[in-house]
């Protein structure tokens, strides 16, 4: 099923959500999303506090509390492009949010962390209420040429050229420190969203988004249609999803009800909007138990 064309697709499907479950429920992931993305912010934002910093450096690599050290794996491969030595807190550091992203799901990060994602939706936001409807069609697949293009960049610059135009970093240093000319960067990818293509930066062209789906391909928790045989068609979980494409497998399919695309950001809108609750947050275990049950049912 594809989403219906219309004027204000999000608002109708989000009232779809609020007329079944109440307004908290039907906003329930999205508010934590929202919580979680100004939070991560203020963490910079606000070190230090009484002398003591929270948090040092930005989303490439940090310091939380004097103690754990983080770094961006995508941030990190390029610095080893670039022909930099690895340095084993940097190392250490691009594991742990490595293995953080492969179980809450890598493109989580999109949806979750960062800032851009604010940018682009409030893009998707005011191109359906002025009805805005002009949709130049991309490639999904342009993401994953310039994610080669940044590596193929700092190996030719031996430095990690791509930084030097990255709206997530960019609008990070914009909202902490000021950043001049930055804003043009973010204010293009606004004017893409919106005037442009639906969902263009973050669907199609983010090399960000395009390496932490792959990390995606393998992350433990999905999103599953858990009870796809309630499903009553409305389109609204298609109408929200800003990777539509996800769901089908998942909800029209025979096989697993998990949605497995390295593509899902794993949002939560398509739990909030569903007025019959068909969807929810599981893990990636549950497809061992559906083959499981499959083998068994073979059978007998």
């Amino acid at each position: 099923m594809k989403p219906r064309p219309g004027f204000r697709l999000t608002a109708e499907s989000r009232a779809l959500g609020i007329e079944a479950k109440g307004v908290l429920r039907a906003h329930k992931w999205w508010l934590l999303r929202r919580t979680t993305q100004v939070c991560v912010i203020l963490i910079f934002a606000l070190s230090p506090v009484g002398g003591y910093w929270i948090a040092r450096g930005d989303f490439a690599s940090s310091r939380i509390l004097g103690l754990v050290s983080f770094s961006d794996p995508y941030i990190f491969l390029q610095t080893l492009a670039a022909g930099a030595a690895p340095v084993g807190a940097a190392l250490t550091g691009a594991l742990l949010v490595g293995l953080l992203y492969l179980v809450v799901g890598g493109r989580a990060y999109c949806s979750w962390v960062c800032p851009v994602n604010v940018v682009t939706d409030a893009a998707h936001w005011l191109r359906e209420k002025l009805g805005v409807t002009r949709d130049r069609k991309l490639d999904r697949r342009t993401r994953l040429w310039i994610l080669l293009a940044t590596f193929l960049a700092a190996f030719g610059s031996s430095a990690v050229a791509w930084e030097f135009v990255n709206p997530v970093s960019l609008l990070q240093r914009g909202l902490i420190f000021g950043m001049g000319l930055g804003w043009a960067v973010i204010l293009a990818v606004f004017l893409l969203d919106f005037a442009i293509t639906r969902r263009g930066w973050c669907g199609h062209l983010c090399p960000v988004g395009a390496f932490y789906g792959l990390i995606g391909k393998v992350s433990l928790t999905r999103v599953s249609a858990a009870r796809r045989e309630d499903c009553t068609n409305c389109g609204a979980c298609f109408n929200v999803c800003p990777e539509p494409h996800v769901i089908t497998p998942a909800l029209k399919g025979e096989g697993t009800r998990l949605v497995l695309s390295g593509d899902c950001v794993n949002c939560g809108g398509c739990i909030d909007v569903c007025p019959v609750d068909v969807f929810e947050m599981a893990s990636r275990a549950r497809l061992l138990n559906e083959r499981r049950d499959a083998a068994q049912l073979s059978g007998s």
